[in-house]
């Protein structure tokens, strides 16, 4: 990117554990100074962020940009997606390689980040999931967290036969996040109930967006969260939670944390913002806007609960899942739920959606959101605080954001690809009204000034501090140790065959 020198003036620098009126100097695509009635010169761009915040630029932790599922591609691109970020507040992308069943994850990896490196307007890294298990993926692993700038794989425990690992496989997956010091990452859901559950609804006519929700209900999401909960914990690995969708599990993930495990949930800008009852609308279309996996909830109190749960840190972080298909695509499923293309739209919005759920409710202040939509994010994925904080020798990557204008969500003015918005007719207070990327601005007064392969590829490094403090500690102190005992010297059963077994079995159990 080439150099800019920006004075931002007069606004309410906010991070995640303090707010106080500063002025922001940028060059170099790095944040130089932050201070009060710093000097001004005359080459400099100033941004007047006088009555405004200015906050570390979004990061949006769960992305499917132009990803191929269910027979149909995502609209929004590498290009489309990333632009639509910036519009937002959004300056970063942590976006999922997911390889097909057999294919090598470094290939996998190799072939979509050049796909990305040309498109993304702002920084981006990825994801890796782990759709199979074998020796060779476990040395793809590797080499992704040593050489790649990987530290997050994701396992499914739904769609079975597709993506889906089984619990010994999770474990074994695990145990290597663990040793490499990588995340690991879990969409939770109990894919054979949902196979059983899907072939029920069907066996009953129910073919609509609405047996979507009725073959996935919320107690599938909860008892794969706890099951993953509980696997991780007995390897002492740290476990990530993608799209905690409902209620129950939410009280799981916030159990786990209040039980001291080492867990994350991440609730999306769906999840908080609407939720399920659109399944039942009688406009077939409308209805499929909405489906994703895991569903959305009929529960009109989920986003309110799971909100909460997220200002008080039961919850952790936000992403958006965003995976948009038109309308022409989710009608692949028209006469059969479980082919309609799953994904929603959320990374232009997520940010609005968060503020006007959030802070305009007084749920959470300025500094908690701060926290939910970058700065966490940073911390757990080992970004901080090269991003996710306003401070000497950050990254540039900065959003003037105006928290008493308004806008209403529509797809009519919004810059994604997809004909509709799942949060239509929202009116959010707090708007941003400059994003700053990489120290240059990319959108300002609505227009956007975004460049192609402007952005770049973020390495990750390993055993990031704020997630594997306590897991080392841990692994110090509290490995089983053997019982030192006398050994054992009496008689022993002599044993010469499985009949001779069997009849004593029999002659104890009748006495």
């Amino acid at each position: 990117m080439t150099s800019t020198k920006i004075l931002i003036k007069g606004g309410k620098v906010v991070n995640d554990d303090w707010s106080q009126i500063s002025d922001v100097y940028i060059e170099d695509g790095k944040i130089k100074a932050v201070g009060i009635n710093l000097p001004l010169s005359g080459d400099v761009n100033v941004v007047d962020a006088t009555d405004k915040l200015v906050i570390p630029g979004g990061i949006d932790t769960h992305t499917h940009m132009e990803f191929s599922f269910m027979g149909a591609k995502a609209v929004d691109d590498f290009y489309i997606g990333t632009k639509a970020a910036l519009a937002g507040g959004t300056t970063m992308i942590l976006d999922f390689v997911i390889p097909q069943k057999g294919q090598s994850l470094l290939e996998a990896f190799e072939n979509w980040k050049s796909s990305a490196d040309p498109k993304v307007c702002c920084d981006y890294s990825l994801h890796v999931a782990v759709t199979w298990w074998s020796e060779k993926v476990k040395k793809d692993m590797q080499i992704l967290v040593e050489e790649k700038g990987v530290n997050s794989f994701k396992m499914f425990m739904a769609y079975k036969d597709v993506f889906m690992l089984q619990d010994h496989e999770l474990y074994l997956a695990f145990c290597h996040c663990k040793d490499l010091g990588a995340v690991a990452q879990v969409h939770a859901e109990n894919g054979h109930l949902i196979a059983e559950g899907a072939k029920k609804m069907l066996s009953m006519g129910i073919t609509g967006p609405e047996g979507h929700e009725l073959c996935r209900p919320e107690e599938v999401e909860a008892e794969a969260t706890q099951r993953a909960i509980t696997i991780a914990n007995s390897v002492n690995c740290p476990l990530y939670i993608v799209h905690v969708m409902s209620k129950s599990a939410a009280k799981i993930v916030a159990n786990a944390r209040r039980e001291g495990k080492v867990v994350f949930g991440e609730p999306i800008a769906a999840g908080l913002g609407t939720d399920g009852s659109h399944y039942w609308n009688e406009d077939w279309a409308h209805a499929a806007k909405f489906v994703m996996g895991p569903p959305l909830r009929p529960d009109p109190s989920t986003p309110g609960y799971l909100m909460d749960l997220l200002a008080n840190d039961d919850l952790s972080v936000t992403g958006t899942d965003n995976c948009t298909f038109k309308i022409c695509q989710k009608a692949l499923g028209k006469d059969d739920f479980t082919k309609i293309p799953n994904g929603v739209n959320g990374v232009e919005d997520r940010m609005s959606v968060i503020w006007e759920k959030g802070v305009h409710t007084g749920k959470m202040d300025e500094n908690r959101f701060v926290a939910v939509t970058s700065s966490t994010a940073a911390k757990i994925f080992n970004l901080y605080p090269q991003k996710g904080r306003i401070a000497k020798g950050s990254d540039a990557d900065i959003v003037v954001w105006d928290p008493s204008t308004t806008r209403v969500i529509s797809a009519q003015t919004h810059h994604q690809a997809v004909e509709y918005n799942i949060f239509e007719g929202m009116e959010c207070h707090g708007v941003p009204v400059v994003t700053i990327c990489g120290g240059q601005v990319v959108y300002k007064d609505g227009i956007l000034h975004a460049t192609p392969g402007q952005g770049r590829y973020v390495h990750r490094n390993a055993f990031s501090e704020f997630v594997y403090k306590r897991v080392k500690q841990r692994e110090k102190v509290n490995k089983p140790k053997p019982v030192r005992r006398v050994p054992y010297g009496g008689p022993i059963l002599s044993v010469s065959n499985q009949n001779e077994v069997m009849s004593l079995e029999n002659e104890n159990f009748h006495q």
